[in-house]
């Protein structure tokens, strides 16, 4: 059988359906309320790539040193190209498909597709993050989802763990479980003892929306501190910022801002964290351990999504544990009915290391011990060479690729994220000291500033020789100062037109870039696409191209930079060697450019395409796509089905589309339904096309006007449409410079306003006093 219902497996079918799998059935049996599922079963695994005859292949591939980051990367990428493109036996596809219409029970299922490793969740090793999990999958897409979890054993950081822990490849199998959908309205995971200490003190983290959130860090979640027999005695609401939610019309799980009525609610009642706490206690008795659930909650009804041993709790610490204090984070603690209260005191009395330091940064204590060292600010992932060993790794959050500069850290300290966020976990098993859930530490502290962490208390003191205080002398508080520039709802980006000028971009303290113009790249090189292809090689014009944008992602990384496909009319093409074969026009502003010369031209379109799927494999998510010209939904599908050619999924990648003619504001609807994240305009040509103005033109130039009427009815008329549908909107025209057009904008709701570099400061300042005066509005 290729694959198990979980009502038919229990703890013992560890090796058949891996640790979730098995842990999931063994809950299923003891009758907790575990949603309906099945496995399909490590022997399908092993029996798919024995049959297709890759197995010796795949393994050779990845015997390599993993300390070798290129041989990692080659090995990895041969390693699931191997398992991705190898068709599924007609057999296996009936079974599959069959059971999952047995899980469904009012038409076409969503499903959850999540990794189950055969050595996963271990008592000394968890594995946290390795495997892959897809939620809200169709049928259409259940096959492959089902591949690219077998195909995710052999990511580079999963390479990189086994090897670290002593694991053979060879002796590895993953199964892979398909689960009925919860679509929770809050989620999020119990610890039900301590996981450091062991202390018998629940602690239950909670967020809006999926529990995805939670549990990769993107949110930092409400904190809830349950001793045993004692009912909550510690809540600390979070200002939750993002949730995870099935997106209603596509069914695509999609990130959205948390409404303000939501943001800093608190997400659980007293009467709900008792049916945890319940819930927790039949887990932990069933198991006769810790347990580390991950839950989820809809119309009231509680679910269990996943039950493992806490693999962290210090066995020194589990004998004492009356010197165990509740964690806490810089939200505050409350009462319980949400109110927040001061807590410095819990830090400062409490606190070993007594806190003569001026206390600079607080937040969730989430791996204990105290160290002391230089800050090292990681903003990138090229950042992590300067870590060395005993360097405080300072981040926004911790993803999987960052596991070898953590080994080599002493402590690690981030903006967001809970107990149970990817650097929380690991920290906790790497035992190194950590602090999450600071909301500000990567603008607070600066490069190489010497600081003392506490991961017990979550603080983070100034200095490395602190001395221990004389308890009875209380301790002044001091707050870290807010960062110079305005905090804004409405994002404020930048236009880079020159990959040279990005270090001066990110110096202005911009949210991210709003545009970034690749014709300047290609232009610079003095010939056109097909002759400096012709001279030199494809792989040089990608390379070209990459190393261009891929300087911009690095000054801005995490933060957003949004890249726009070639858009350079024929009249410049044609001042460069090569450019005697470009098109003749009579106008080239109405001609042969935009999205409509790429998809006319798709072998040089496809080169530019592999250029952001390189960048997406060396790890930069922070590269944005977007397409030039369109005018409805007919050119973005067509953009949209290179991408997939060119081996870049749509769904997992930010990307979206100009609005630069009427025809385009007029469909935005239509092309919404594509399933683009989100829709920039760009004035300059808007505003010329409604008008019939060329602004160049020193007969008609006078009539050129950003804030004609019947460009703002256009403008607001999509940001109406696209947040009807969730697309967010922005502006990286030079419109978006001027006092008028914010203020314009910014009632209307668009998402961001990108500005030019010399004028990013007086937009924020612009922006936020906008922003403050319809907060007014709303009050008086």
């Amino acid at each position: 059988m290729a694959v198990l219902w979980l009502d038919e497996i229990s703890a013992g079918d560890l090796e058949t359906v891996g640790g979730k799998g098995a842990s999931l059935g063994e809950l299923t049996g003891a009758g907790l309320p575990v949603p309906p599922g099945f496995v399909v079963t490590a022997g399908t695994y092993r029996s798919f790539i024995e049959g297709a005859g890759i197995d010796d292949e795949l393994f050779e591939s990845v015997d390599i040193d993993a300390n070798d980051s290129s041989a990692l990367a080659d090995a990895a990428d041969r390693a699931q190209e191997l398992i991705i493109e190898t068709p599924f036996p007609d057999e296996l596809r009936e079974e599959i498909l069959a059971a999952y219409h047995d899980v469904g029970t009012d038409g076409e299922a969503f499903v959850a597709v999540r990794s189950s490793a055969t050595a996963e969740d271990l008592p000394d090793a968890s594995f946290a993050g390795q495997q892959e999990t897809f939620l809200n999958v169709t049928e259409d897409q259940l096959l492959n989802r089902v591949r690219e979890c077998w195909a995710s054993l052999f990511t580079q950081r999963a390479i990189y763990y086994r090897q670290e822990q002593g694991f053979d490849h060879a002796t590895v199998n993953i199964a892979v479980v398909v689960q009925q959908m919860v679509d929770a309205e809050k989620s999020g995971v119990m610890f039900t003892s301590h996981p450091s200490t062991g202390d018998p003190t629940m602690i239950i983290e909670a967020a809006w929306g999926l529990g995805e959130a939670v549990v990769s860090g993107a949110v930092s979640p409400d904190n809830y501190v349950v001793p045993r027999d004692e009912g909550v005695t510690d809540v600390t609401v979070a200002e939750k910022k993002v949730m995870h939610l099935k997106d209603p019309e596509t069914g695509k799980t999609v990130e959205r801002d948390v409404p303000d009525d939501k943001r800093n609610a608190r997400v659980v009642s007293d009467e709900e964290i008792d049916q945890l706490v319940e819930l927790g206690e039949r887990v932990e008795n069933h198991y006769d351990e810790p347990q580390d659930v991950e839950w989820a909650m809809v119309d009231g009804e509680v679910f269990m999504l996943q039950s493992r041993p806490i693999t962290t709790i210090d066995e020194a610490a589990e004998d004492d544990v009356d010197s165990t204090a509740a964690p806490r984070t810089a939200a505050g603690v409350t009462d319980g009915s949400g109110s927040v209260k001061a807590d410095q005191a819990s830090v400062d009395s409490e606190s070993e290391n007594g806190g003569s330091g001026e206390i600079l940064v607080d937040g969730l204590g989430s791996s204990p011990g105290i160290v002391s060292g230089p800050a090292k600010i990681v903003k990138k992932l090229d950042d992590l060479a300067k870590v060395s060993d005993g360097d405080i790794i300072v981040t926004e959050m911790t993803m999987p690729d960052m596991v070898p500069a953590m080994k080599r850290a002493s402590g690690i300290i981030t903006d967001e994220g809970g107990m149970t966020s990817h650097a929380a976990i690991v920290s906790r098993e790497l035992g190194v000291p950590a602090i999450v859930g600071t909301t500000n530490a990567t603008t607070v502290l600066e490069d190489g500033q010497a600081v003392t962490l506490d991961g017990e208390k979550g603080a983070v003191l100034e200095g490395t020789e602190v001395e221990p205080e004389d308890e009875t002398e209380p301790v002044e508080e001091v707050r870290p100062q807010s960062p110079v520039k305005p905090m804004t709802a409405t994002e404020v980006k930048v236009n880079v037109s020159i990959p040279e000028a990005a270090e001066r971009a990110a110096a202005t303290g911009a949210d991210g870039v709003g545009l970034l113009r690749t014709e300047h790249m290609i232009l610079s090189l003095n010939q056109t696409p097909e002759k400096f292809i012709e001279e030199n090689s494809a792989d040089a014009y990608i390379t070209e191209l990459l190393e261009g944008i891929r300087s911009v992602a690095d000054e801005f990384y995490p933060r957003p930079v949004r890249v726009r496909t070639l858009d350079a009319p024929t009249d410049e093409f044609r001042q460069l060697e090569g450019g005697e074969d470009e098109p003749k026009e009579h106008n080239p502003m109405l001609g042969y450019r935009g999205i409509r010369r790429s998809i006319d031209r798709t072998e040089v379109f496809g080169h530019e395409l592999e250029a952001f799927r390189r960048l997406y494999d060396l790890g930069y998510d922070n590269v944005e796509i977007m397409f030039p010209l369109v005018n409805d939904a007919e050119d973005v599908y067509r953009a949209k089905q290179r991408m997939i050619e060119a081996g870049i999924d749509p769904d997992k990648r930010k990307w979206g589309v100009m609005i630069e003619t009427p025809a385009s504001a007029l469909c935005v609807e239509e092309m919404a339904a594509t399933g683009i994240d989100f829709a920039s305009f760009g004035t300059n040509d808007l505003t010329q096309y409604t008008l019939a103005v060329d602004r160049n033109n020193e007969h008609v130039a006078d009539r050129f006007d950003e804030l004609h009427p019947g460009v703002l009815r256009l403008i607001g008329d999509v940001i109406e449409t696209c947040r009807e549908h969730d697309v967010d909107t922005s502006i990286c025209g030079q419109a978006g410079s001027k006092p008028d057009m914010v203020q314009f904008l910014v009632n209307e709701g668009v998402s961001s306003i990108s500005a030019n570099i010399d004028a990013v400061r007086d937009v924020q300042h612009e922006v936020k006093r906008v922003e403050q005066k319809l907060l007014l509005e709303s009050v008086r």
